[in-house]
């Protein structure tokens, strides 16, 4: 019974022959399985050998064929496999052996070339020698991989792969022997690389991930400052007549703003709105000028902040207590007793800042009982209750609702690895005094710059969208003409470069940026902004899945937004609650938290009863 060898596929077969009808044969696998195999495919005919056991054998002893040994003794010419079969075993060799030769051959693309259906030629010799060369050095590399990985996967960061770990957590060269490396071991210990990593103590935990994913993406030079010139202090600016002082949360450091409040003969009072003014200590061609059009923003977020000015320039300009800071100043001229403001003036001067009062202390003094009475203890007492008086009657002149009190802010405060978190109502007096006169001022200055044809970076705002523009328009929401950051400039480059068009307009100077250069700007600033935010707030829910770890919190209750969407009670967690049943938004129910997920960040809730 005639059997054949043949390939197909790419693999050597063999076979019965059925029929033979001119180019094609029907052909019976040893398992029984029948195929047409092409008359060209044919490698070898022979008789009477137990085909399911051919093809193992022959590659048993393919094992021991040197291709090093079949190249040398192949000459230079196109050679069947049965002829070099017939040569390195000194007779006719039989169907096991002329197969071991093929499988060899075939097995062997670096030392033979094939050159049709069973036939072959010798490598050139300087190709055989690159080929062997590379295949050395992907031999040594994979040794290297293989090593790494030993030490990934025993808990031990190799040097090599822990100075690429950003890259490698992020934007990975999946060529490359580190990524390699973290790879094969992340798939033997069946864990993320970011998590293999962590548990090497490569990383510090989850917020060390996202940190450092953050400073990948949005600081590629590194989180430090590079060496800048000295700030130089700006001279020739006249004093304020009245001292000045702050309202801030304890941690800020960054203080842009200050009040003063002076008495004016004839039943009047000046009220001073001063802020910060870096762009006096630093022209727009210094260096720090470059650094905050770099970074466009601080980045917040609990436990840490990056900067976006360095130390030593805060320092300068900051409004602490104690110091003259030089200031952009906003004077509002108001009737002390209707709180009306019947004139304003725009200058730079230099102010006295007396103290910087503190939130946390100030909720104690300047609340709603306090307002009531009209009477407000403590330091600084009747400006405030003053400042509060003018501030809401700005909101009334400028036909805004008042705020709603229901809903609250939440601090998050992490210290030695545990998590604080405190509430606080939104719209206290403290809120709407402080944010009045920074409306007041962004929606002055942002006309003066646009009445004086100045570009300017406004903050507009048309139904529910608002945007970052050059164009001055109206913001809907706040109800003011005009609209254009100039309060924070410590923190953000929009106000900062805001700021440099208002002094150019108030010294009478050409303006410091073209429009197209503030365009820019604003797209880049607002799209930094937004990405900025997402971090914090990505930071914010670990840590308050760290809370609930921290508190060992099984269930809370719970206001439904939407379908399944809940926001827990007295926590910044919004999360999908499931099995919750169909009921009104705004309807309380209590839910039982999952295991959280840190790395995602995300915990699972489910609906346990109303």
């Amino acid at each position: 019974m005639k059997q054949v060898l043949f390939e197909e596929d790419g693999a050597f077969r063999v076979g019965t022959i059925l029929s033979e009808a001119g180019a094609s044969l029907q052909v019976e696998a040893a398992h029984g399985k029948r195929s047409k195999v092409k008359a060209t495919s044919i490698l070898m005919r022979f008789d009477h050998q137990a085909l399911q056991a051919l093809i193992p054998e022959a590659q048993k002893l393919s094992e021991a064929i040197d291709p090093q040994f079949l190249w040398e003794v192949c000459g230079g010419d196109e050679f069947g496999f049965e002829a070099l079969a017939r040569d390195y075993y000194g007779h006719a060799p039989t169907p096991i052996e002329a197969t071991a030769v093929a499988l060899r051959l075939h097995a062997s693309p670096v030392f033979f070339y094939k050159r049709g259906k069973g036939r072959y030629q010798g490598a050139q010799a300087e190709n055989l020698k690159a080929a062997l060369a590379g295949i050395e050095k992907k031999r040594k590399q994979q040794e290297q991989v293989d090593a790494w990985a030993a030490e990934i996967v025993a808990g031990r960061v190799p040097e090599a792969v822990a100075e690429k770990i950003d890259t490698l957590l992020f934007k990975p060269d999946k060529m490359a022997l580190e990524w390699r490396a973290l790879d094969q071991a992340a798939t033997e210990a069946g864990l993320a690389p970011a998590k293999l990593l962590d548990k090497a103590g490569a990383i510090a935990g989850p917020e060390g991930y996202f940190l450092r994913r953050f400073a990948f993406e949005f600081f590629p030079k590194g989180l430090a400052f590079e060496p800048v010139p000295a700030l130089v202090e700006p001279e020739g600016l006249p004093e304020a007549t009245a001292p000045a002082f702050s309202i801030d949360d304890h941690e800020t450091t960054e203080i842009d703003d200050a009040f003063s409040v002076e008495p004016l003969p004839g039943g009047k009072v000046r009220v001073g709105i001063h802020i910060a003014a870096p762009a006096l200590f630093f022209g727009r061609d210094h260096p720090l000028e470059a650094v905050a059009r770099e970074r466009l923003s601080t980045a917040y977020f609990p436990g840490g902040k990056i900067t976006m000015l360095p130390e030593a320039a805060v320092a300068a300009a900051t409004l602490s207590a104690g110091r003259r800071v030089p200031a952009a100043s906003l004077y509002l001229t108001v009737d002390a007793a209707t709180h009306e403001v019947l004139a304003t003036e725009s200058r730079l001067d230099r102010v006295q800042i007396a103290s910087n009062l503190r939130i946390g202390e100030l909720e104690s003094r300047l609340n709603e009982e306090a307002v009531a009475a009209g009477r407000v203890e403590g330091e600084h007492g009747e400006d405030l209750l003053l400042l509060y008086r003018i501030a809401a009657r700005l909101r009334a002149t400028r036909g805004a609702a008042e705020e709603k009190g229901d809903r609250a802010d939440y601090t998050i405060r992490v210290a030695d690895g545990r998590v604080s978190i405190e509430t606080r109502r939104r719209g206290t007096p403290i809120d709407m005094l402080v944010a009045e006169l920074m409306i007041h001022v962004n929606a002055t200055w942002g006309r003066l710059l646009a009445d004086q044809g100045l570009g300017a970076i406004y903050r507009n705002q048309r139904g529910i969208k608002t945007r970052m523009e050059v164009e001055p328009g109206s913001h809907e929401w706040l109800k003011v003409s005009h609209y254009a950051w100039s309060s924070s400039p410590l923190r953000r480059f929009v106000d900062l470069a805001n700021q440099r068009q208002l002094v150019a307009a108030l010294r009478h100077e050409l303006p410091p940026y073209t429009v197209d250069e503030l365009s820019q700007a604003a797209r880049e600033f607002e799209a930094t902004y937004e990405s900025y935010a997402e971090h914090q707030r990505t930071l914010e829910r670990y840590w308050v899945l760290r809370f609930l770890l921290q508190e060992g919190l099984a269930e809370a209750d719970a206001a439904v937004i939407r379908d399944e969407l809940v926001r827990v009670d007295g926590l910044p967690l919004v999360s999908r609650a499931i099995g919750l049943p169909a009921v009104p938004p705004g309807s309380k129910v209590r839910i039982a938290f999952g295991e959280p997920d840190l790395w995602e960040p995300s915990v699972l809730c489910r609906y346990v009863g109303s």
